[in-house]
């Protein structure tokens, strides 16, 4: 355990006397029942005439979405899974009243057959490091409840000991990089900022988390909204921004609430506005709402939409830290970026740098999905291995199948066979293997999974949601797509694969913006390390993981098809 976990878990520690109510109240709880179990408790409570001695809160995602709806139950601890009403007003009788611990709704490790009763005992949660994920799921998006965490007291170390300029230099010593996908210094970024002239400097949370699969950003701002604010503040005064605006995707309407009730808090407390903590310091935050483009989450088209124009990319340079928000300087770091500087801040850029490896300090989230038992958020050094992640804290592959690839990265990422489970996840690794971190995305694939369809779904997704700008983009992902569709269809020729290579290349050195350049990705690295199966598909007419619909299955052959 590092330095930085050790004062963390010091700081974690909260005298529990009485009996507390924690449920998740992240989006697959929602979606599973958590209101109607928090409705069967707050109405057993009363029944019981217990209400007002036991409160109920509702926090953020706990975590791994195979739990929900989840209650914890303080001061013991305990975890209730995959609660129903009636299991909740079981929890009131036996376990609030009778002091009784109910042990078939407790989790039961799938490999080793023991009963958890501590959320902290569980393999997916022992294996990780939470440090930006370190509220979420624990405390209630009030900042009463984040104070009680030392909440802010990061701002108030920078404001009262710390120079703009000694703080630049505290984030640019820890290393950390941006995690919205590029994974530039974050310090030097900031740097940039502080050095630009201008009247007027602006800072902008990237919230527009628009990866199929990825749900790192929604989760922290619906589970920790005032980490980010602090994030923001900390970053205001350090490069000598006064107003700052968290742009998130519409599709998030409690990331939404939750983020405006957390500025109105943080305005009460007198945490945001004029002459900040009493150190003259001013900074204003406001809400933007996007209206779901993905390419809006490259920095240039954000900026266009803030403006209240078309989110279209433009071309670089100028960069945003020279000319961004109605043509001031801005600095644009994405949610995890920022929930990291209080951290930071608070407890030293050596502390922080302990973490990760070398040119990648720090932890990162995940969101793991697709063919894992454990699906959800996951949080690890940098430069733990992808078998650490699916297999020690997902549980490995359901039903005993075999892994075959993972996409890291989303769109605009690659994918990943057996021979890469033991290299580090980190940028330079990554990179080297063909694919990206990007925001955080890490989809899991078994022998089920097709790669040729993998490839199709994503440029079907990155042609859809091309701004249309420039011609490599705009008319390559149309033509790409064509030819998968014809390969999945059965109607395929080797010739296609040549055209798909050479088109891929022009799209990633002729596209005006991110999107474009990374759109091929996940075709590139699926040809290169499944080049059989777009054979198979063309050749045989077959699909070898039987998921095309058009084409025989594995197990089919020209005897088996004539006798049908």
């Amino acid at each position: 355990m590092s330095t930085l976990e050790k004062e963390l878990s010091r700081e974690r520690i909260r005298p529990e006397t009485e009996h507390r109510l924690l449920i998740c109240g992240g989006l697959p709880c929602h979606s599973k029942g958590c209101r109607q179990v928090k409705e069967a408790l707050t109405d057993e409570l009363q029944k019981r005439g217990i209400a007002d001695e036991i409160p109920i809160e509702v926090v953020g995602c706990i975590g791994d979405c195979s739990l929900g709806p989840a209650v914890i139950v303080y001061p013991e601890g305990i975890i209730y899974q995959q609660l129903t009403a009636e299991d909740a007003r079981t929890i009131v009788r036996e376990h609030l009243i009778a002091g009784q611990i109910v042990e078939t709704l407790l989790h039961r490790d799938p490999r080793s057959g023991e009963i958890i009763r501590e959320r902290e005992s569980m393999p997916f949660y022992r294996e990780q490091t939470r440090l930006v994920l370190r509220n979420c799921g624990v405390i209630s998006a009030h900042i009463d409840d984040y104070l009680k965490y030392r909440g802010y007291a990061a701002l108030a170390r920078a404001l009262a000991e710390m120079t703009p300029e000694q703080v630049v230099a505290e984030v640019k010593d820890s290393g950390l990089r941006g995690r919205g996908g590029g994974g530039f210094p974050t310090g030097r970024k900031w740097e940039l900022v502080r050095q630009a002239h201008s009247d007027e400097k602006f800072v902008i949370c990237n919230a527009d988390e628009g990866d199929p699969g990825a749900f790192m950003d929604r989760n922290i701002l619906e589970g920790d909204p005032h980490s980010i604010i602090e994030g923001m503040i900390i970053a205001g005064y350090a490069t000598g921004a006064t107003r700052g605006y968290i742009y998130v995707r519409a599709e998030y309407p409690m990331a939404v609430h939750r983020c405006r009730e957390a500025i109105t808090q943080a305005r009460r407390k007198k945490l945001l506005g004029n002459n900040i903590l009493e150190k003259g310091l001013s900074f204003q935050l406001e809400i933007r709402t996007g209206a779901g483009a993905f390419v809006c989450g490259e920095e240039t088209a954000l900026i266009s939409s803030l403006n209240g124009t078309r989110g279209d990319p433009e071309p670089r340079p100028p960069f945003p830290a020279q000319k961004g928000l109605w043509g001031k300087p801005t600095l644009i770091n994405n949610v995890e970026t920022l929930a990291n500087i209080p951290l930071i801040i608070l407890h030293g850029a050596a502390r922080f740098a302990e973490l990760g490896s070398a040119g990648s300090t720090g932890t990162k989230v995940f969101a793991l999905a697709g063919k894992v038992r454990h699906t959800g958020l996951v949080e690890v050094p940098l430069g733990t291995t992808l078998r650490q992640i699916i297999f020690d804290i997902g549980g490995g592959i359901p039903g005993d199948k075999k892994f075959k690839a993972a996409q890291t990265g989303g769109p605009s990422g690659g994918c990943l066979g057996v021979e890469s489970l033991d290299r580090p996840m980190d940028y330079d690794s990554l990179r080297e293997m063909g694919s990206i971190i990007g925001s955080g995305g890490l989809i899991v694939m078994d022998e089920e999974s097709c790669m040729v369809d993998l490839a199709r779904f994503y440029l079907d997704f990155n042609q859809d949601e091309s701004c249309g700008k420039c011609t490599p983009c705009r008319i390559g992902s149309k033509r790409m797509l064509e030819l998968l569709q014809k390969i999945t269809a059965g109607r395929g020729e080797e010739r296609d694969l040549e055209i798909l290579e050479r088109l891929a290349h022009l799209m990633k050195t002729g596209s005006l913006c991110g999107l474009g350049r990374t759109a091929p990705n996940p075709l590139l690295s699926t040809l290169h390390l499944f080049r059989d199966e777009y054979l198979a598909h063309i050749r045989e007419r077959c699909c070898p993981a039987g998921a095309c619909r058009n084409l025989s299955g594995p197990q089919k052959g020209p005897k088996e098809e004539s006798r049908g």
